[in-house]
Parts: C-alpha cells; sequence; structure tokens
C-alpha cells in the first residue's frame, strides 16, 4: 500500500458521524463538525485526498430541521475545504426524535417524518451542487430484545415502515439503504436483513448498507446464533473458514448493497454512551483486527464474476467509536485514507 492512486473510482468519502456517537454524558464530548471537516481535508497521502463526507443529520453537527439558508452556509463550509456530501445519516430514532419502526403508529410516522426532512436536506444539497452521489441511510431504531418478542410481527411493521419511507424517498429522487448491524432489531443477522429487504420488496428504493465491521459479526452469529456462520471456537489464524463465511454472507446481500462502508473488526462486541453493544471500529492497523481489509471489501466490491460491481459511486469509512485522542490525530487518518486507497486501487474502476 504506497498510497498511489489507480483509479479514479469510488470516490473517497469520510464519515463525519464518528464525532457524535458513542459521546455524550457518560463518554467523551463531541467533536464539533468544523474539526471533523478539518480533519478530513487536511489528510493526504502522496497527494490523494479525501473527495468528500458523509453526514449525521444531528445536533450539533448538521439540525434536522436545517433551513435553506443554513444548509447553503452547509454546502459553502463543506465546498470551502474541497469536499463533497453523499450519504445522509436519518435520526430515525427516538432519543433523536425519530421513532420505532416497529412501534405504534406515532412512533412510525415519526421515522417516516425524520426520512422526509433528511430527503429534503438532500435534495437541497443536490440542488446547491456539493451532493452528486449517496443514499439516505436508516434503520429499525429497535433493539433485537424488543424484536424477539414477536419476530414475525415485528418484522412485518418494520417491512410497512419502510415501505411508506420509500414513497416518501421516490417523492424526492432519493434510495434508502438498510444499516445491517447486530443492534438492530429484525437487522442483526444477515439473513434477518435480506428477509426484510425482500419482505418490503422495493429493490429500486430500498437497498443494503454494508459497514464491514458490523457484517463480520454476522459470521459470527452476534444475537443471532442460529445463523451463525463462523464454527464455535472458530482459531482466527485459518483463513479459509472466515473467506468461505464471508462470501456466504456477501452472495446473499451484495445484490441489495447500495452503500458500503471500509472498516476494521477485532471481532468482540462493544461499545460506549448511546451505541452500546455493537460492532467495535479499529484502525486499519489494529493488530487484533480480523480482516484483511483490502482484500475482503473486494467480496463486496466484485460480483460473482470478479469483476467490479460499480454499485455505489463512492465509498465511506466508518471509525465509530473511536476515542477523541485517537481522532485527534493526523496519523489516524493519514492511516484511514491510505487504506481507502487501497481498497479502491484493488477494485475500483476508471
Amino acid at each position: 500500500m504506497n498510497g498511489m492512486s489507480l483509479h479514479a473510482f469510488p470516490a473517497l468519502h469520510n464519515a463525519m458521524w464518528p464525532g457524535l456517537v458513542g459521546k455524550g454524558p457518560d463518554s467523551e464530548p463531541p467533536i464539533d463538525l468544523e474539526t471533523m471537516l478539518d480533519l478530513t481535508a487536511k489528510a493526504s497521502v502522496n497527494g490523494v485526498r479525501f473527495d468528500g463526507v458523509d453526514l449525521f443529520l444531528f445536533d450539533p453537527h448538521v439540525s434536522i430541521d436545517s433551513t435553506a439558508d443554513d444548509v447553503k452556509r452547509l454546502a459553502d463550509r463543506i465546498r470551502g475545504r474541497g469536499l463533497a456530501v453523499g450519504s445522509l445519516v436519518a435520526p430515525v430514532w427516538p432519543p433523536t426524535g425519530g421513532g420505532s419502526a416497529m412501534g405504534d403508529a406515532a412512533e412510525r410516522q415519526q421515522f417516516v417524518t425524520q426520512v422526509r426532512k433528511t430527503c429534503e436536506i438532500g435534495r437541497t444539497l443536490r440542488d446547491l451542487g456539493i451532493r452528486r452521489s449517496g443514499v439516505i441511510r436508516i434503520d429499525s431504531a429497535a433493539s433485537p430484545s424488543e424484536w424477539a418478542r414477536d419476530p414475525a410481527g415485528n418484522t412485518r411493521k418494520i417491512a410497512d415502515t419502510f415501505r411508506e419511507a420509500c414513497t416518501v424517498a421516490e417523492a424526492f429522487g432519493e434510495r434508502l439503504a438498510a444499516e445491517g448491524e447486530i443492534c438492530w432489531g429484525g437487522m442483526h443477522s444477515w439473513k434477518r436483513n435480506l428477509e426484510l429487504l425482500e419482505a418490503v420488496d422495493r429493490p429500486k428504493t430500498l437497498g443494503f448498507q454494508a459497514d464491514m465491521a458490523h457484517t463480520l459479526l454476522f459470521t459470527l452469529g452476534c444475537n443471532a446464533p442460529e445463523d451463525r456462520l463462523l464454527p464455535e471456537g472458530f482459531d482466527w489464524i485459518a483463513t479459509e473458514p472466515l473467506d468461505t463465511a464471508l462470501k456466504t454472507m456477501t452472495a446473499a446481500l451484495r445484490p441489495w448493497t447500495i452503500d458500503f462502508h471500509v472498516a476494521q473488526n477485532d471481532a468482540t462486541v462493544k461499545g460506549s454512551g448511546s451505541h452500546d453493544k455493537t460492532g467495535r471500529h479499529c484502525l486499519p492497523d489494529d493488530p487484533n483486527g480480523k480482516l484483511d481489509i483490502a482484500r475482503h471489501a473486494g467480496f463486496w466490491l466484485r460480483d460473482d464474476h470478479g469483476q467490479p460491481t460499480r454499485a455505489f459511486a463512492h465509498i465511506c469509512w466508518d471509525g465509530c467509536m473511536f476515542s477523541n485522542e485517537t481522532m485527534m490525530r493526523p496519523e489516524t487518518w493519514s492511516s484511514v485514507l491510505g487504506t481507502m486507497i487501497a481498497v479502491r486501487n484493488a477494485h475500483g474502476w476508471d
């Protein structure tokens, strides 16, 4: 990995929400958006820089109730740093003004309202010419334990809510990506994600958002042991069983994948602040990391014939739950950017 860039696509984005997620009164203070933008814009590896950022529409970064003038000022700040905007995370969770996708009528309506507000901001950013790729990211905003009280009924409710959100998104020319992660009820295993996507049955509007750190835990059956793909007591030194498990999972979910996060994971379940009991994102060179990032990214980025899927115009690094000290170090972002370049060199296109 020498940092030389061999391809123009996909564009390389950095997620801004690690400055917010997992932060709070019981953890560390948030890192403001200006600082996150500056850290991203200043990162460089052999002259290659990040192309853009993905945003979480929640205070204190970006208010979901931003006015058109607020959004224009946001666009100016990002454009002034030579960056574009890509995917937007809708604040669909109850603590952020949303509601459970399998809750009562009022909760589900609040979920859809947050999607609509996100789509409005997304369209404004497109009209301003700063957003040329990306989706609106959602999840069920409910826990696996809540879902497990009525698996079939709750999956049906989530699917109904997602279909309503799809109708809203279509009116704005947007697509929705459901984030697969073990902490979201009805989406806590690879099989449950596939089941939900098929139940919604809106493939032109709703797809899957794959994060390498989170999807690794699907292979271990975290929160869904019945869907485990790796054997109990798996020895991580053996690469073939991991590759086989990842290929099984990606073969099922890759056709639905429209948004992709490059990440590393140490195969433990951790968390902090409001984002507890989920997969741990590690630095690219973490000695405990279990993924060969550039190679395993290809399981998602290449089809069954070995050709790039070109299913999305940009990929994003997600560093949720990095400490503030780690995120404030410029070398963190040089390492991350170098890894992103390696992924694009291995699986990109022109």
